[in-house]
């Protein structure tokens, strides 16, 4: 349960922020895949250069718990890191699934390749 007034810092804050831009990533890349099925390929384009930004943003925060590790800090092991680490993977491999299903889209919609 949450104290009042409770600020949400160190390890926490690390882990919701990575949940956080993993969530808009996944949110990009969805509204890319709708895109894409509708033949908007710039704007499916769009949509994975700023899921790209969220990642990046994401991994920021991720190698910041990875380097308190590499020096010997001790890192508490809880639910919400395992998720911080859960959405950050999923949202990897959907990143590279929705750049082949641009690919795949973009192919047979008959619009010659760039």
């Amino acid at each position: 349960m949450k104290k009042e007034g409770h600020i949400l810092e160190g390890m926490e804050l690390l882990n919701f922020q990575i949940i956080s831009n993993s969530g808009d990533a996944k949110s990009y890349l969805f509204e890319a895949l709708k895109d894409a099925r509708e033949e908007n390929f710039k704007d499916a384009e769009e949509c994975i250069k700023k899921a790209e930004k969220s990642l990046e943003k994401a991994h920021e925060f991720h190698s910041k718990i990875l380097t308190q590790e590499a020096q010997n800090e001790s890192i508490k092991i809880s639910l919400l890191l395992v998720h911080a680490e859960d959405q950050l993977a999923c949202t990897g491999m959907l990143l590279d699934i929705t750049k082949e299903m641009l690919l795949m889209n973009k192919k047979y919609s008959g619009i010659p390749k760039k």
